[in-house]
């Protein structure tokens, strides 16, 4: 009797539909939560253009993209420095990427990049992921690269993620520059880069 008695509370927390029929009693009522899905600005739906309060989170994404993507073509060749042609070529597929594990969420009422190497993701919220933020991070990625070139973003590479992340993101001219002290997110600066336009 006991083991029949566990069965149908497994089964019902389980299936929740169902199995008062197998367990012959009415189910518990569930808890339910409604967790909302981000509201997105006319700018967040349609400019094909990273929107300004979400480039410094799309900067710490593309650091960490490049500083993974040439860590692991390191480690192929035993933590040896890459040739030129060997990092160029690294960096120019980590920013043709698909991009499809990013997208936006609202974490505590403010809009956020989720996805790899971006903090602050909280387990219960939706994410509006694909759609235009591939192609958002593909044109930004491309971008900060064309602007700092390839060997001088491979030379901070070589001094460590921080040396990357601070040359791409909180330099003078950098998406996160506005923000002072390595903070992610926030409101970015008014410049579009040339290359983006």
């Amino acid at each position: 009797m006991r083991t029949v008695l566990l069965l149908c509370v497994a089964l019902s927390l389980a299936l929740r539909t169902g199995a008062e029929d197998a367990c012959g009693g009415p189910m518990a009522p569930s808890s339910s939560h409604s967790i909302p899905a981000p509201q997105m600005s006319a700018e967040d739906r349609l400019s094909p253009h990273m929107p300004e309060a979400l480039r410094c989170d799309a900067c710490h994404a593309i650091a960490f993209q490049l500083e993974e993507r040439l860590s692991r073509a390191e480690a192929k060749q035993g933590r040896k420095a890459l040739s030129e042609s060997h990092y160029v070529e690294v960096l120019e597929r980590s920013c043709s990427q698909d991009w499809e594990l990013y997208g936006m969420q609202e974490l505590r009422g403010e809009r956020r990049l989720t996805g790899p190497g971006l903090p602050g993701q909280e387990a219960m919220s939706v994410a509006v992921m694909g759609g235009p933020w591939p192609g958002r991070l593909t044109k930004m990625c491309h971008s900060l690269v064309g602007e700092h070139g390839e060997e001088q973003l491979y030379g901070a590479h070589r001094r460590g993620p921080a040396a990357l992340r601070e040359l791409l993101c909180h330099s003078k001219k950098g998406p996160c520059a506005h923000l002072g002290g390595g903070k992610v997110g926030g409101s970015a600066p008014t410049k579009v880069l040339q290359n983006e336009l």
